[in-house]
């Protein structure tokens, strides 16, 4: 997870100041010490670093402390405020153009994942109910075109490419072709280089003085650090960049260049990616990054994941199971199958308030769903649907079809019971509205929490 090391570091910080009583002056600084260490450690820019602890401990200082806290716990809020608004402050939005299309020019270095994210930005335009195309207008690169074809057609997305045309000759086509099919988005696919040079950036320019876009998004590489950044300010400086996308933010423990990043350019960060499948693109929230990197959780972001991943259908079939008390191990089944759209288990508790930090060295078997599942796949439709008749024959011949022991099976009927026991309770006390909400995933699944 991006931020880990940063997090760990302010966890035992902010630790130490609730230790205490009352603060004195010396207190803070000291704790704002060790925070701008935990920021250049995190790969923050040292100007970034000095300026957000400055900023902190000149509000903290002077902060009357609110009744309701204690000084601990306001230095605490002054930090989620300070990070929140270093991040950008509120959530950016894409433009929309009053005449479409809405013209997303992407550019960015090779390698930072450019061609890959023009698709998965489609994607979830797609979700939203909005017709883009995208424009292949990457004519260096071997196989470039090919390669935005694979995964436009893996998002069922057209591509209008002129092969080794002139790049601002098939903008300017793509623009007109969506015009004319009457696509409201056109997102188009720039070439890139190792490294930035004149030659790069005049092209970036032309395109830009022909289709006039919208949107310039940057697409930057977070796990190059400090390089991030540079790249960053160098392409806003010659284009003027609209926003950032920062890519590859799961495989970045520091995370460093999201903070740095946009102080630099002044840029909001409007998008980031956080896996290789094309639907691991999130709308950045910066309230909701500052909350996760103080270990505050993200049960927004998961809600809003749920919503969006999980079947309604098959939470609305769920509630009235649980309703009429008939939950089953086949219930069960669906519900796990559900929940592994969501990501790994340590994801989705890492944005859980006050677990989060709780689970970083603990021992999370991300392999139990897989082993409960094919303990279930061992049974009888029968026994799926009356557990009750299991007995010691039958937990003999599952663990042998399952390839585990008789212990697994038994652990897993006990959990189901206490499932099961703790969902009539729910039910009697009127709670199936919160159920739904949650997508039916009320109560814990075997292995979800660190053993």
């Amino acid at each position: 997870m991006a931020f880990e090391g940063l997090s760990e570091r302010l966890e035992e910080t902010f630790k130490k100041l609730k230790s205490k009583g009352s603060l004195s002056e010396s207190d803070v600084k000291e704790a704002m010490r060790t925070v701008r260490l935990a920021l250049l450690e995190a790969d923050v820019s040292y100007k970034v670093a000095k300026d957000f602890t400055n900023s902190v401990t000149e509000k903290a200082i002077g902060a009357k402390v609110m009744e309701s806290l204690t000084p601990a716990q306001m230095v605490i809020k002054i930090v989620n405020e300070e990070l929140t608004a270093l991040m950008g402050g509120t959530q950016s939005r894409l433009a929309y153009a009053s005449h479409p299309p809405t013209i997303i020019m992407m550019c960015g270095l090779q390698g930072a994942g450019k061609t890959t994210h023009c698709a998965k930005l489609a994607k979830k335009l797609k979700s939203e109910g909005h017709r883009p195309m995208l424009a292949a207008c990457d004519i260096y690169r071997p196989a470039a075109i090919k390669q935005l074809q694979v995964v436009g057609a893996q998002v069922d997305t057209p591509v209008f490419e002129m092969g080794t045309t002139n790049p601002v000759t098939i903008a300017k086509e793509a623009v007109r072709i969506c015009k004319d099919k009457g696509y409201d988005y056109l997102i188009i696919d720039t070439a890139g280089r190792l490294h930035i040079d004149e030659q790069l950036m005049q092209e970036l320019k032309n395109i830009k003085a022909e289709v006039h876009p919208h949107e310039i998004l940057l697409v930057i590489d977070s796990m190059t650090g400090q390089d991030a950044v540079n790249v960053a300010a160098t392409f806003n400086e010659a284009l003027g960049v609209d926003g950032l996308i920062l890519t590859k933010l799961d495989g970045d423990t520091r995370g460093g260049a999201a903070l740095s990043a946009r102080a630099v350019t002044g840029k909001p960060i409007k998008f980031v990616g956080v896996g290789e499948k094309l639907s691991d693109l999130d709308v950045f929230h910066p309230d909701r990054m500052a909350s996760r990197i103080l270990g505050m959780g993200d049960m927004l972001s998961l809600i809003e994941k749920a919503e969006q991943t999980l079947d309604e259908k098959k939470a609305a079939e769920l509630e009235e199971r649980l309703r009429k008390n008939k939950f089953d191990l086949n219930d069960l089944l669906s519900q796990m199958q559900e929940v592994r759209k969501l990501g790994s288990m340590k994801d989705i508790l890492g944005m859980i308030p006050g677990i989060g930090n709780k689970i970083k060295d603990a021992d999370i078997d991300e392999g139990a769903l897989t082993k409960t599942e094919a303990i279930i796949r061992s049974m009888t439709p029968g026994e799926r649907s009356k557990p009750d008749i299991i007995n010691a024959s039958r937990k003999r011949r599952i663990a042998a079809g399952c390839g585990m022991q008789v212990e697994d099976v038994n652990r897993l009927l006990a959990q189901y019971k206490q499932m099961q026991k703790m969902f009539k309770q729910m039910n009697s006390k009127g709670s199936r509205k919160k159920m739904r909400r949650m997508g039916g995933m009320g109560g814990g699944f075997p292995g979800m929490m660190p053993q």
